[in-house]
């Protein structure tokens, strides 16, 4: 099976080994061995330097200097290699949940962050999300569809921005700390309020994603807004959304309307990727005493009923609230911090319940093409 790989390069007595021990090595994210995975994609030798290619399928750029570490030391200890010249890729595919609807050309996956309540701090979890898929080295791109309370042009800090439209047709799209933005506060002057019906609030949106000129994006994050009316039955109907975050907080009133999203989400057949627990701990700054003012464990007993992923549990921190107030969203404010890493860790997880999305969807297709 191994020898015949087009991109394999190395003598039989020598890739039995070294594909031994690179299936010793597990992806922590999707829980398949590298091997299982798909991900070796080229295996080489040059004198005693194996060339190896990786490819991931969700993006995890700041791990890959204790990936090449790690599976260095382990090939290492074979006779016929000296070093490891390791070459790492990330290509994720196009995936979309909505058969109905054509995936957008330039977007591969679009990911909805939505509540069931507003003040759960999903527009903030929605910013700091795509700003940490880019930290990981995807291209990403924000739409804002809260059409009622638009806020991600003050959490990006871009509030002056005016799309244009050399063409009539399509609109630019901001550029933000290295992602592309759009919302209909750019188009809003000051305190002007979007005054709509569900339905035109739903068109807007649709409008808004088909029709601004977005560059090549990895992933697009739609910070939806509350609730599960209008917009969110036109995202499922009409726009090709690879999957949901949900963003609840540990108190009862807001578990109760977050596992609405949930259900929303699961009827029309949007995989939900994940619970995300905001304000789920208080660290005191003086002793350090960990404190649960919303209650503990809810995202979790949440996460466990509907069988989904607890993707992360962030601290109520004032930072966080202040970052965003700035137009510096804390993964750009201060990118090693604790609660930066918290983020950057829920972007793997999300890439990662994406691509295992994608390889249960090649299944389900291939079981159905033998039958």
């Amino acid at each position: 099976m191994s020898s015949t790989h087009p991109n394999y390069h190395l003598s039989d007595d020598l890739l039995s080994p070294v594909l031994a021990i690179l299936d010793t090595f597990q992806d922590p994210y999707l829980n398949k061995s590298f091997l299982s995975a798909g991900m070796v994609t080229k295996l080489a030798i040059e004198g005693k330097r194996l060339q190896l290619g990786l490819c991931y399928s969700y993006p995890c750029q700041t791990q890959y200097q204790d990936i090449v570490m790690a599976v260095t030391k382990e090939l290492a200890v074979l006779d016929a290699i000296d070093e490891v010249e390791c070459e790492i890729d990330f290509q994720p595919e196009t995936v979309s949940a909505i058969s109905a609807v054509e995936p957008l050309p330039n977007i591969r996956q679009i990911i909805a962050v939505a509540s069931g309540k507003g003040g759960v701090g999903k527009s903030t979890t929605a910013v700091n999300l795509a700003l940490a898929l880019a930290a990981e080295g995807a291209r990403v791109g924000i739409l804002d569809a809260d059409i009622y309370g638009p806020s991600i042009p003050m959490m990006l800090g871009v509030e002056d921005f005016k799309p244009v439209s050399p063409d009539g047709k399509i609109m630019t799209a901001a550029d933000a700390h290295g992602i592309a933005a759009q919302s209909i506060g750019f188009m809003l002057d000051g305190d002007q309020a979007a005054v709509w019906r569900g339905p035109m609030a739903a068109g807007a949106l649709v409008q808004l994603l088909t029709e601004t000129e977005w560059p090549e994006l990895d992933y697009m994050v739609i910070d939806m807004p509350p609730g599960t009316g209008d917009i969110q039955l036109t995202l499922s109907q009409k726009v090709p959304v690879s999957g949901a975050v949900i963003v609840t907080t540990p108190q009862d009133i807001a578990l109760a309307d977050a596992k609405k999203g949930v259900s929303m989400f699961q009827k029309v057949n949007i995989p939900v990727l994940g619970i995300v627990e905001n304000m789920s701990f208080h660290l005191c700054p003086e002793c350090g005493h960990k404190d649960h003012p919303f209650g503990a464990d809810g995202g979790e007993k949440m996460a466990t009923r509907y069988n989904v992923p607890l993707l992360g549990q962030l601290p109520l921190q004032l930072n966080i609230r202040e970052d965003v107030d700035k137009g510096t969203p804390t993964v750009i404010a201060d990118s090693e911090c604790q609660v930066s890493n918290i983020y950057r860790e829920i972007a793997r997880k999300v890439g990662a319940q994406l691509a295992l999305c994608q390889a249960q969807s090649k299944v389900s297709i291939s079981i159905s093409d033998d039958e």
